[in-house]
């Protein structure tokens, strides 16, 4: 016990501090050693009910961030632990050494109780007095007092001996209540330690025995059963004490065979029967045989122990005449008070030791098994709680590195895979724009066949040909743009939905299965097509025709001839004169050219002559023009041949007059709309040509760009889950920690009640 109190002290506890003294001496009451327990275990609940409460706030709060590391019925656990924890507190706070005393009417029992209290307390006479029941118990205050059952009002002490005592006709309690007397603390040291003594009517005055144990015995720790000397055990009595034994496991019983003093005033009866001792050894034999053989509550060697014979009236008398400082003797009522007075101090001195012991043992053992009990489920949970954290912290860091390792993969994964998406687009749209060129520029080749196509009734009438010439305009863009539809938007189609393809198949492998199902354009449902935008209407809106007749043979256009024949001629002449080979040519020819033909030679000389004389006469409006040029080519080839020639003109101009049909109109109005068209078509090939590519691109590019979006989708959500697992991560942090604190510290509170087990229970054993 030394041991524990130096240990205990080393720990700081202040509880324990200003026992180790009382304890070290071997002398002091073993009341004490109760009076200690109770303090010492009332400090170790306290610590688990504070450790119970916070574990209950912590796991709450660790089950409202992260419910999977504690379930339901863990917490439900904890949660009722705080309950029955501030419950077993409770009742140690109040738990004392509690004494009842029972008895047949008048055998003593209230002057027993008088006498160990060293005052007359309750109320005491001949016949029956007590008539409920009275628990003694100390006043912490110093004040006398009393409190009836049901009520917190405090009456005078003196008032007990009207309200229970049973010549009371007035009284207003039954046998079954209970009266709380509170006695100062100063006036007895039992009530210092402690101890309650419970005073009881007598055993025959009621049936009702059962209520009597269920209602004040079921916690007592001894009991004092107080027979009359003058007679031997009764069976109301034992009948009682069966009663008891059968609801108690091995009840303390002491059994006090009262007014002994009686045994030396009737030294006749004494003499009759040899001696005193005879009595006493006749008492003591049938108590030992109820004791070990009908209650078999202790042993043959113990039973001695528990049997006492003493005369509590005188006890009371001489404590009483004590107090006043008088001679304890002063009170004796026969020879031999000093042995009847010592028999009853080492009553007391039994007792104490019993009931320290037995009331460390009932009500301490019982609430440190309970707490033992608390603290190895509070440890086992936490435990739980500690690996399931550990081994969620371990998981979830995994799950991060997954999806760290997924992220990463994805993000490269998607630079690759725009970058050959890119190149793939370009060369595409390179591609596209180079079959669109050359598509265009074969449909222009075509363009006076798709021309001639268009058969809306020609008239030369200005109003009707601005219709002709719009429905031309949409005739050409409606056909270029059908042919050249056919000829490449089946196979850019096609193009187009593999590349798709290619994409999807590309980028779903960088999203998740879940979200695969990607939304892009179907290209059997909706197929790309390139819009040729040609715009006719505006392209060729300033092609203004000119229908009025023109003689093919006519002077202008002979002018026109002949004058580029001789820029020719001349071009050609000043080619060779300035070529290398031309002048090497004169120096080793042999007079080559006195064989070329001297007409010709004239003629070439005279084209730019004739040239000038055939514009003359064009510009002139009188006849001198006309006079000049026939005087000139009489003078040059002749009349005949100017004649025939004239013949052959006339012929050749009247029959073009005649055939300057609205048919020749048409002819020529197309043949003049296709050389206009044909020349602003071309302009506008790279145009479109690129118009149709930047389509490609744009739908290509949309597609990746959506496909694009949902990878970033998917990153997004694999980061937003990184961030989840991190505040999870951060929680399982915190509950390890909580938990692993908590573990500690049951098994801290563990041990705590194993030195308590080792130092108050095992050793009173």
């Amino acid at each position: 016990m030394a041991a524990y109190i130096n240990r205990t002290v080393a720990l700081g506890d202040p509880m324990i501090d200003s026992h180790k003294t009382s304890l070290d001496d071997k002398n002091s009451s073993p009341l004490q050693v109760f009076v200690l327990a109770k303090k010492q275990i009332n400090h170790i609940f306290g610590d688990i009910q504070d450790y119970v409460a916070d574990a209950s706030e912590r796991m709450i709060d660790v089950s409202t961030k992260c419910p999977d590391v504690i379930n339901k019925s863990e917490l439900t656990s904890i949660i009722d632990y705080t309950s029955k924890v501030k419950g077993i507190r409770e009742v140690l706070t109040r738990d004392h050494m509690k004494v009842a005393f029972f008895g047949r009417t008048s055998n003593g029992k209230s002057t027993v109780v008088n006498a160990m209290l060293g005052d007359k307390v309750l109320p005491s006479g001949i016949g029956h007095t007590t008539n409920c029941f009275l628990q003694v118990e100390g006043s912490q205050t110093g004040e006398s007092y009393l409190v009836t059952e049901g009520s917190d009002e405090k009456q005078n002490v003196e008032s007990v001996g009207h309200l229970a005592h049973a010549l009371n006709y007035e009284k207003q309690l039954n046998e079954n209540e209970l009266v709380h007397v509170y006695w100062p603390v100063d006036k007895c040291g039992l009530l210092r330690d402690d101890v309650a003594l419970v005073d009881s009517p007598g055993v025959d005055v009621t049936p009702h025995l059962d209520d009597w144990i269920d209602a004040h015995c079921i916690d007592a720790d001894v009991f004092v059963l107080v027979a009359n000397a003058e007679s031997t055990l009764m069976v109301t009595e034992k009948k009682f004490f069966h009663n008891v034994s059968s609801k108690l496991s091995k009840p303390n019983i002491f059994i006090l065979h009262n007014r002994w003093d009686a045994s030396a005033n009737e030294p006749e009866f004494l003499d009759q029967f040899n001696n005193q001792e005879q009595v006493r050894k006749q008492h003591t034999e049938r108590a030992v045989d109820f004791l070990v053989k009908e209650l078999k509550v202790c042993t043959l060697e113990e039973a001695p122990s528990r049997i006492f014979f003493i005369s509590a009236k005188e006890v009371l008398q001489a404590r009483v005449q004590q107090r006043k400082g008088l001679a304890p003797n002063s009170g004796a009522l026969a020879e031999g008070f000093a042995a009847r007075y010592m028999e009853f101090e080492e009553f007391e001195r039994r007792f104490e030791e019993c009931i320290s012991k037995s009331a460390i043992k009932t009500k301490f053992m019982n609430h440190s098994q309970q707490g033992k009990h608390v603290i190895k489920e509070m440890f086992k949970i936490m435990e739980t709680i500690y690996s399931r954290s550990k081994e969620q912290t371990h998981d979830k860091t995994c799950q991060k590195k997954e999806l760290e390792d997924k992220l990463n993969y994805t993000e490269q994964q998607l630079i690759s895979v725009t970058q050959q998406m890119k190149m793939k687009i370009h060369s595409m749209v390179d591609d596209v724009e180079e079959k669109v060129s050359k598509a265009l520029n074969e449909e222009i080749r075509r363009l006076s066949v798709l021309v001639d196509e268009f058969n809306l009734p020609f008239h030369s009438d200005p109003l009707v040909l601005n219709v002709y010439k719009k429905e031309l305009h949409n005739h050409v863009e409606s056909g270029l743009g059908s042919n050249l539809r056919a000829k490449l938007s089946t196979a850019l189609a096609m193009n187009i939905e593999q590349s798709q393809r290619d994409m999807i198949q590309k980028v779903s492998t960088l999203i998740p299965e879940e979200k695969r199902n990607i939304t892009v354009v179907n290209p059997k449902l909706e197929p790309f097509e390139v819009l040729y935008r040609l715009n006719c209407d505006n392209l060729c809106g300033d092609f203004h025709e000119r229908l009025e007749f023109k003689f093919s043979w006519g002077l202008s256009t002979l002018v026109t001839r002949v004058s580029s024949l001789a820029n020719w001629s001349r071009n050609q002449s000043r080619s060779l004169m300035s070529s290398p080979s031309h002048n090497q040519s004169i120096n080793t020819l042999d007079g080559s050219f006195n064989g070329f033909d001297s007409n010709r030679i004239a003629v070439e000389q005279n084209l730019p002559l004739i040239s000038r004389i055939l514009t003359a006469s064009i510009g002139t409006q009188g006849t001198m023009g006309g006079l000049i040029l026939a005087g000139f080519m009489l003078k040059t080839v002749g009349w005949r041949l100017i004649v025939a020639t004239g013949g052959i003109y006339g012929c050749l101009y009247l029959y073009e007059r005649l055939s300057w049909t609205t048919k020749a109109k048409e002819r020529e109005f197309k043949r003049q709309y296709v050389q206009h068209a044909t020349g602003k078509l071309r302009l506008i090939v790279d145009l479109t040509s690129a118009n149709c590519s930047h389509q490609v691109q744009q739908e290509l590019s949309t597609t990746f760009a959506r496909l694009c979006q949902l990878v970033d989708e998917s990153a997004s959500d694999l980061t937003d889950q990184m961030r989840y697992i991190d505040r999870q991560l951060q929680v399982l942090a915190q509950s390890t920690e909580v938990s692993k604190i908590l573990r500690n510290k049951a098994e801290f509170l563990k041990s705590e009640l194993r030195h308590f087990d080792d130092n108050f229970l095992s050793l009173r054993n």
